[in-house]
């Protein structure tokens, strides 16, 4: 059950996740995401824009558009320069929170 991905992100912050837990969100959380793999790590990567959670500055949304939608990866940066991917879906709108970063 190492790590089955790790990407590192605009903001300096490593975002890793496991097999077994990548397994999780595209099974039983969030199956429309199974087909999004890339576009998930491309979230990270490069993402349009990266927003900080209201109720855990901990957390942050990683959104990119993908057409119709966006995709959006919620990370918690635990520790300083890393963190964990806690889940993915896709949405029609961007939610709230402080806006962190903006692409170019």
């Amino acid at each position: 059950a190492g790590i089955y991905f790790e990407v590192e992100t605009p903001l300096g912050v490593k975002i890793r996740t496991t097999k077994n837990y990548w397994h999780k969100i595209i099974t039983i959380k969030h199956p429309s995401v199974a087909k999004h793999e890339t576009d998930a790590k491309e979230a990270l990567k490069k993402p349009d824009q990266i927003r900080r959670s209201k109720q855990d500055p901990n957390v942050h949304l990683y959104y990119k558009n993908i057409g119709k939608l966006d995709i959006c990866v919620v990370a918690d940066h635990a520790e300083k320069m890393s963190g964990y991917v806690i889940t993915v879906y896709l949405t029609d709108r961007i939610k709230e929170g402080e806006e962190i970063y903006v692409k170019d």
